[in-house]
């Protein structure tokens, strides 16, 4: 017998929750929240962000693994809609500023387990007073000249779930050589997608500028804060541009201006 009355859609409350997170999730992938290849947030996490249940989240990831969408190795699910990533290693380097020595030249790095500065804690969302993760980086060339220095502070949120950080905090004593040359890959590593602002200022009275790096997740939770000085009258800084595309991967742009000529604006990559 043919129908003789309209069928309306089922409503949005009739489709099941994980079927409605896993609508959610996809769509916060195909905004870039968490790029091609990365490590998805764990379900703890994901389900805090979505505020259910982590067997929902499991049943989202599920639905979203049949369509192909996410794969899950033994360290957890990522994403692999198609496209580039919007970071790679080679575009980020920590500390910001760091380079392989040149003959003669000296480059030294060091942690310590302290409370950070006043305006780190701040940034970092520390209480007054809390001890954490500092990196200290030192280079210099065979001359004495061309210095360049960074004191970085981790937050909370990076130590608690970057598992080759917190393994620095029984041995950070400020003596041992501590290269972390590999900390946002660990960063990315841990399901955390990185985004970062870079502020160029001039210091007063000195032939220097300061570069301070602003590090947070994908929930704009601090990860960490660097702050780069450099000899503006000798130094440069290369800052590399990622920029998206639609039909095509996206070109890589590189500027290169000396850091004079920086002095005063910021950079955002």
């Amino acid at each position: 017998m043919a129908r003789t009355t309209p069928h309306d859609p089922p409503s949005a409350e009739a489709e099941p929750l994980y079927s409605r997170i896993a609508t959610a999730l996809l769509g916060e992938l195909r905004d870039g929240i968490v790029p091609p290849g990365e490590r998805l947030p764990g379900e703890r996490r994901l389900a805090g962000h979505f505020g259910v249940s982590r067997e929902t989240v499991r049943q989202a990831l599920e639905l979203l693994r049949r369509d192909g969408l996410v794969a899950t190795d033994r360290r957890g699910s990522h994403a692999t809609l198609p496209g580039l990533p919007v970071e790679t290693p080679a575009s980020l380097t920590f500390p910001v500023g760091a380079r392989t020595a040149a003959r003669g030249g000296v480059a030294r790095a060091t942690v310590t387990w302290e409370p950070p500065s006043a305006d780190h804690a701040e940034a970092l969302e520390l209480a007054p007073g809390r001890p954490t993760l500092v990196h200290r980086y030192r280079y210099a060339t065979a001359d004495g000249q061309g210095l360049r220095t960074a004191v970085t502070s981790f937050s909370a949120v990076a130590l608690a779930e970057v598992e080759e950080l917190a393994r620095y905090r029984d041995r950070a004593d400020g003596t041992a050589a501590a290269q972390l040359r590999r900390a946002y890959d660990w960063m990315r590593r841990a399901g955390l997608t990185l985004h970062h602002r870079d502020a160029i200022t001039p210091l007063a009275s000195t032939p220097s500028v300061r570069v301070t790096r602003r590090v947070h997740d994908q929930y704009a939770r601090p990860l960490e804060i660097t702050d780069l000085v450099v000899d503006a009258q000798r130094d440069a800084l290369v800052y590399e541009f990622t920029l998206p595309g639609r039909a095509a991967p996206a070109p890589t742009d590189q500027h290169r201006s000396p850091v004079r000529r920086a002095a005063g604006a910021g950079s955002r990559r």
